[in-house]
């Protein structure tokens, strides 16, 4: 099968997380991915840990099936370079502090004034636009100004960070997106343009019903550990040998007395206080400790088979271990083994697409600094293997290069 970006070229300029992220997705659809990194040393990910090999296993996972060429944007003859690259392709992507491309002569304007139908994407930690616009953000900056931090966690706790880098990843897949809408309508105008994504937006944007409670209610919403604010029972709960998640009280009404006669508290079925779901939220702090007591006298599984036997919404509260020994995990093939010709073999994710026509998940290894540069300037420029050996001898490329792990790790 083929994958519907075939035939898409990206120079990817992007660093860390939220652009590689966002052209990982891309790549995985097909498109020809090509990172542009700064010589001597390219994307500073690589120098990551944890390692294997001396390979960073947080760059092996975001940059897999891409192809790496160094070019020097110290050098005007560098810049020039990427300009021409420019013209043969169909996406750039940068996540640089805003203005910076502008700076070096490779802002939007200026490839877009030799390639019209250039899409050109922008990653920020504010956006383009604003009084934040060049401050530096990272993951945590972004979910603490962004409000999530403030939600998450236990009532009385202090402010949690998500478990994952929520802030890159969400303006990742943010950017994807914007990306593939520019592509579709290029295809009805002829013409490219500039997608400006703000890491501080994108949280705003994915705060699903935070703000909208806050406007209605005029009370800002705080940390209420796993449970939801508007149903009830909807969290995890304790049990003899771990956790469960219940999500009950959107509709399912009939299911209150099935649960309740499951965990062995057929009282509460009728009791008054208890009989709807806006009922049990209001008073949910009554309601926690009999559910919580009732749910301590059994095992997980034990729960989990007669719920689901009940048709009760459940599941368990895996560690990430257990996911990664999940069967439907593993039907879907959400884990896929890689292998570097340095690295090894590294287990990482795969993309969550599936698609009834066009093939979509890892092309392949991610690449060595430098080793494609050669190929990509040959295919793109038609420049000789001797040009660029000269090209590289003069500063302007490189094809090899990369961190020296063990000046990192000592």
């Amino acid at each position: 099968m083929t994958r519907p970006l075939d035939g898409i070229t990206i120079l990817d300029c992007t660093w860390v997380l939220s652009g590689p992220y966002a052209s990982m997705v891309l790549c995985d659809l097909g498109a020809d991915v090509i990172k542009v990194e700064r010589p001597p040393w390219g994307d500073i990910a690589r120098t990551t840990s944890p390692y294997q090999n001396g390979w960073s296993g947080y760059f092996f996972s975001v940059n897999r099936g891409k192809r790496s060429v160094g070019i020097n944007f110290a050098t005007e003859e560098g810049r020039e370079l990427f300009r021409r690259l420019a013209e043969t392709a169909d996406v750039v992507m940068e996540n640089f502090t805003p203005g910076t491309m502008d700076r070096l002569g490779l802002g939007y304007e200026t490839l877009a004034a030799r390639n019209p139908r250039l899409i050109f994407a922008s990653t920020s930690g504010f956006g383009q636009t604003g009084p934040y616009r060049e401050r530096p953000a990272l993951d945590v900056i972004v979910q603490g100004m962004g409000g999530i931090m403030s939600i998450t966690g236990e009532p009385g706790g202090g402010p949690v960070r998500p478990g994952a880098s929520y802030g890159d990843i969400c303006a990742g897949l943010y950017t994807a997106v914007a990306i593939l809408a520019a592509l579709h309508d290029r295809e009805k105008t002829g013409r490219g343009q500039q997608i400006d994504i703000s890491m501080l937006d994108c949280q705003v944007s994915v705060l699903e019903n935070a703000f909208m409670r806050y406007a209605v209610t005029g009370k800002a919403p705080e940390p209420i550990g796993t449970r939801h604010p508007s149903a009830t029972p909807f969290q995890a709960f304790p049990t003899a040998d771990g956790h469960v998640v219940v999500a009950l009280g959107f509709g399912e009404e009939n299911q209150w007395g099935i649960f309740c006669g499951i965990l062995g508290l057929p009282e509460l079925i009728d009791d008054p206080r208890f009989e709807t779901s806006p009922k049990r939220t209001a008073r949910h702090a009554e309601l926690e400790p009999l559910l919580v007591a009732a749910f301590r006298t059994r095992a997980s599984a034990e729960w989990l088979d007669d719920f689901l036997a009940a048709g009760i919404p459940c599941g368990p509260v895996n560690t990430i271990a257990d996911v990664a020994a999940d069967p439907q995990v593993a039907h879907r093939e959400m884990l896929r083994d890689v292998t570097h010709p340095v690295a090894g073999t590294v287990r990482i994710a795969n993309t969550p697409i599936r698609m009834s026509r066009s093939e979509s998940g890892i092309k392949g290894p991610p690449p060595s600094f430098g080793q494609d540069t050669a190929t990509v300037l040959g295919e793109l420029l038609g420049l000789s293997p001797d040009d660029v050996a000269a090209l590289e001898a003069a500063g302007i490329v490189a094809t090899t290069g990369g961190p020296d792990i063990s000046r990192i790790t000592g």
